[in-house]
């Protein structure tokens, strides 16, 4: 596929992760680990090629994670991912929404007041982290 040049929806990932100051990845928690297809996402915007450096390096990213029954292998898993490119991976604060099908109403909004206080916090500290010198 590459030989072809770059798909435009990779070159599209590629070009927001450039603009981007911070990222920070929502996943679910699938087999002890990330979803596939956010995997194929990570793997095409951290390719060095055509450009000789790729958009994910060095960026502030935050990871939260949910699922049924747990959420912070899927974290953990995706902390790990993000190493290859040097990204500070934000801690603390964490989220792990367990049981994630109660506190989410059928539009997909948060319901749990007091995990939308913590996903608050997360996005503070994730724009004021990548606010400070980068890359520390």
């Amino acid at each position: 596929m590459e030989a072809q040049g770059t798909p435009a929806p990779v070159q599209a990932l590629r070009n927001a992760l450039r603009e981007a100051d911070a990222i920070l990845i929502a996943t679910p928690e699938y087999n002890y680990s990330i979803p596939g297809v956010l995997k194929n996402a990570i793997d095409w915007a951290s390719r060095a090629t055509p450009d000789p450096d790729s958009p994910l390096d060095n960026l502030p990213v935050a990871v939260i994670g949910a699922s049924g029954g747990g959420g912070i292998r899927a974290i953990m898993h995706m902390r790990q991912i993000l190493l290859h490119n040097n990204n500070q991976v934000l801690t603390k604060p964490q989220l792990v929404i367990s049981r994630a099908r109660k506190e989410f109403d059928e539009s997909g909004r948060l319901i749990n007041p007091a995990l939308r206080e913590r996903l608050q916090n997360v996005l503070v500290a994730l724009r004021n982290w990548s606010a400070s010198p980068w890359p520390i």
